[in-house]
């Protein structure tokens, strides 16, 4: 690579050097897309405190089952229910010396939305002791082929 220090007639040379301007400015560049934080797109769960194993085992319980038909209806033990019913209901298991376990099963047709307004329902009704049924239907694994 050839320098130059100025014309062959030897007059100085009034261009201005950037190539140090562009330097530092490529240094600066990667050293803020360095500094920037990392995006983090998460969703707010709230998730069961876990509690020590007691020695005793548990008795039986009651479980109560909530599950979506694709035709959008809720069923609440296998009978249909509206939501104000199944939030009635909901709380009234809470008011059990224990508290039965509460079992979510919608069908892989079911819509979404009725899905997500029966777990916010769900959520509302305080209800702590709750688990997904069935989830095997929903991925590729467990389907029959």
């Amino acid at each position: 690579m050839a320098m130059s220090g100025g014309k062959d007639d030897g007059s100085p040379m009034m261009e201005m050097n950037t190539t140090p301007l562009i330097d530092v400015m490529l240094v600066l560049l990667i050293m803020f897309i360095i500094t920037i934080p990392v995006a983090n797109h998460s969703i707010d769960i709230d998730l069961p405190v876990p509690t020590p194993p007691s020695s005793v085992p548990p008795p039986d319980t009651i479980k109560n089952k909530v599950s979506i038909t694709p035709d959008n209806k809720i069923l609440f033990n296998g009978q249909p229910v509206t939501p104000g019913q199944l939030l009635s209901l909901l709380q009234q298991t809470l008011t059990y010396a224990t508290e039965p376990e509460l079992q979510y099963q919608p069908d892989p047709n079911a819509s979404y939305d009725t899905s997500a307004k029966v777990l916010n329902i769900i959520k509302g009704s305080k209800v702590t002791k709750f688990g997904f049924v069935g989830n095997d239907q929903f991925s590729e694994f467990g389907k029959e082929k």
